[in-house]
């Protein structure tokens, strides 16, 4: 179904069963799968595919050469038809790479809402992208990492496998992320290491000097305390009684898997 506001260059193809939203342009040489819905105001630039099972929201902006929604690398994947999800207002800039799910997980790729996809960036299957998160250039996201909201990636990053970014991380260009990152801190390096909280970043948003200080106090536990994570705990439980703010910081303990960046 395409609606008759929505304005397709006669050289693109738009296979029957695609949806089509509300004042939707399609520039020049796209390819749009039959199982594919696109938002209401969503562009896309010239060359771009979108395959597979994919739903994409209102007001993204799709640059040339982009390509969402495609066969993953995953050498199990058997042709399932698992998911790519995007949300609004998201730009994805040229050359990007969205590949969908796998049944392994839970069969889907998810990016948010807001976000920067730089050029080259690549998410592999089943990744979770939060909102207003920004990737740079020729970040590559391998199967199964977690981005949460708000984190920014620096360019020619590498992030390995069921890797989790907290919020408002920010990573340095050229590191290799092989473990979880906590919320709230910077990281850069090969293999990343900590290096403490993000500041600046955190002012931007609005947090106040005592949710900072609460911040960085719990960082200090962690990383400068020289205690086991086990003993830290009830010391962060108990600095996120009185900060919520930092409660983010204490639940990513549990959520993490592949042991905490040092």
């Amino acid at each position: 179904m395409i609606d008759t506001t929505a304005v397709i260059h006669p050289s693109s193809i738009v296979e029957e069963g695609a949806v089509i939203g509300a004042g939707v342009r399609i520039s020049p040489f796209c390819v749009i799968g039959a199982n594919v819905s696109i938002g209401a105001g969503t562009v896309l630039k010239s060359h771009v595919i979108v395959n597979g099972h994919t739903s994409i929201g209102k007001n993204n902006i799709l640059w040339p050469f982009s390509s969402v929604g495609d066969v993953n690398q995953d050498r199990k994947y058997a042709s399932e038809p698992t998911r790519v999800e995007i949300g609004d207002r998201n730009h994805i800039r040229e050359s990007v790479t969205i590949h969908r799910g796998t049944i392994q997980a839970a069969g889907i790729t998810r990016i948010g809402d807001d976000n920067l996809l730089m050029v080259n960036a690549h998410i592999a299957h089943d990744c979770v992208v939060g909102s207003h998160c920004v990737l740079s250039n020729n970040v590559t996201l391998a199967g199964h990492v977690c981005v949460d909201d708000f984190a920014i990636i620096g360019g020619m990053t590498a992030v390995h496998q069921f890797c989790i970014i907290g919020s408002y991380v920010m990573v340095g260009g050229c590191s290799g992320v092989t473990q979880d990152v906590p919320p709230y801190i910077i990281a850069q390096g090969n293999h990343a290491k900590p290096f403490g909280i993000n500041l600046v970043g955190l002012q931007r948003h609005g947090f106040s000097k005592e949710a900072l200080n609460a911040i960085r106090s719990s960082y200090k536990m962690l990383y400068r305390s020289g205690k086991t994570l086990d003993q830290i705990k009830p010391e962060i439980a108990s600095i996120a009684n009185d900060h919520p703010e930092v409660q983010p910081f204490y639940d990513f303990f549990a959520r993490s898997t592949r042991g905490l960046i040092r």
